[in-house]
């Protein structure tokens, strides 16, 4: 009972366990409201001042949340120690993701000419090379996966015929991201060896409800063919199959349980859309730019939430929650 291991261990997982029911991705955010209200305000300057423009910051918002996020997965990585699980799949998790943005990012600049190399940009090369490699240590394969997820995401990234969707492409990162929170919420610094607060699930869950109502906006078109009566009896079910999946998943914490529910938000967001004669597509945006707010938050990186700022002051006004209620 007194041996020294089991002593520090319950003390670190007491003390992760206290530290995890006080989400600080929340008070940060909330700390940090007034510089978000003076971006919101100075928008159109430090649009000028960077080169976006309304034309292009779609492709360069999207680009710049891949990159940063690859770097997130990266610079988070190699503390396996904290892992509540002896046996996980997180490796492959980092891998999928890390293969993801880098393939995501190369698409989008295939058409820049590489620069000229010299002795200090091989440096930097090797450098980021070096950094992948040690965000996964626990094992002797687990630099060799890393890095060459993030070149066979590059190559595959210069030699494709064309660029990733940015809607479509982003909301799988952002997806694969939350599912890997969720699977292990300890290594991503969201807490160790305890349970999760209805707190963080209720940010993971409209995350994944906003990039359900992406999809389902940008790639259905509005037909108005079911009768309304038929629609009624199909909406009701719907909900009340999302409400389940949302209860249990904050029950249950599971992943599969999260896939299932958003599934089920996906195709009843789906069947309004198809029902409806009309749907504003700016919707789509402005959802897109919440995400953006939201996924920053939960990742705490600031400049992802600036980004998302920047999108919704660039993007054209719309009656955000009719257009939702509408929708639900």
């Amino acid at each position: 009972m007194l041996n020294d291991f089991i002593i520090v261990e319950s003390a670190i997982s007491a003390f992760n366990n206290v530290a995890l029911w006080t989400p600080a991705f929340l008070w940060w955010t909330i700390l940090t409201l007034p510089l978000f209200v003076v971006i919101y305000w100075c928008a159109d300057t430090i649009m000028t001042r960077i080169g976006w423009t309304r034309e292009n910051i779609l492709n360069r918002a999207t680009v710049w949340v891949a990159g940063l996020t690859c770097a997130w997965i990266v610079m988070f990585g190699g503390n396996y120690a904290v892992l509540r699980d002896s046996l996980s799949v997180l490796p492959m998790m980092t891998m999928i993701i890390l293969f993801l943005t880098s393939l995501f990012v190369s698409s989008h600049l295939r058409d820049h000419a590489l620069p000229r190399m010299n002795w200090w940009r091989w440096g930097l090369v090797i450098i980021a090379i070096v950094a992948v490699g040690l965000s996964d240590t626990h094992t002797w394969w687990g630099p060799i996966a890393q890095i060459g997820a993030l070149i066979l995401g590059v190559l595959l990234g210069r030699v494709a015929h064309g660029a990733m969707r940015p809607f479509g492409g982003l909301v799988l990162i952002m997806m694969m991201v939350a599912i890997a929170i969720l699977m292990q919420p300890e290594f991503f610094r969201f807490g160790q060896l305890g349970n999760l607060t209805l707190i963080h699930l209720t940010a993971i869950l409209a995350l994944g409800c906003m990039c359900m109502i992406i999809i389902a906006v940008q790639n259905i078109n509005p037909r108005n063919k079911i009768r309304h009566g038929v629609y009624i009896k199909l909406k009701w079910l719907m909900r009340v199959v999302c409400a389940l999946g949302v209860a249990l998943f904050i029950l249950t914490e599971a992943v599969p349980v999260f896939i299932g529910t958003m599934v089920a938000v996906f195709l009843s967001i789906a069947l309004s859309v198809w029902h409806a004669d009309r749907v504003n597509v700016i919707l789509g945006d402005k959802m897109f730019a919440i995400a953006l707010m939201t996924f920053g938050a939960i990742t705490v990186m600031p400049v992802i939430t600036t980004i998302g700022i920047l999108y919704w002051v660039n993007t054209d006004n719309a009656k955000i929650w009719a257009e939702t209620k509408q929708l639900l």
